[in-house]
């Protein structure tokens, strides 16, 4: 099983909007990484911006994979882009920094 923490940054002034899509998830979305095998997946939003987001997969790089094969996952991405600052034309999903694990308690 591997642990993934990864971060971005959304824009300022799209904050208490990017929270609030969040409350809302689409159920395909949800469902799609369900589907993909992503488990345990949370997003930490800091009042800076920063985007900080973990989740626990057997195989991070084919959940990636089976994601970007989503149609609905496509949808969201578009969706999610105006949000973000740092993409530099990548979708949110393919644009966020990975951060190593450097310790886990047990």
């Amino acid at each position: 099983m591997e642990r993934v923490c990864f971060v971005g940054r959304v824009r300022a002034e799209r904050l208490a909007e990017y929270r609030e899509r969040h409350r809302q998830v689409w159920p395909e979305m949800l469902a799609a990484l369900r589907e993909a095998g992503w488990r345990n997946y949370s997003l930490f939003l800091a009042d800076d911006g920063l985007l900080v987001g973990y989740l626990e997969t057997d195989d991070y790089q084919a959940a990636l994979g089976r994601m970007a094969d989503s149609d609905i996952n496509k949808q969201w991405q578009e969706e999610m882009a105006p949000y973000f600052a740092e993409l530099n034309g990548r979708p949110p999903d393919q644009g966020f920094l990975r951060v190593a694990e450097v310790f886990h308690l047990d």
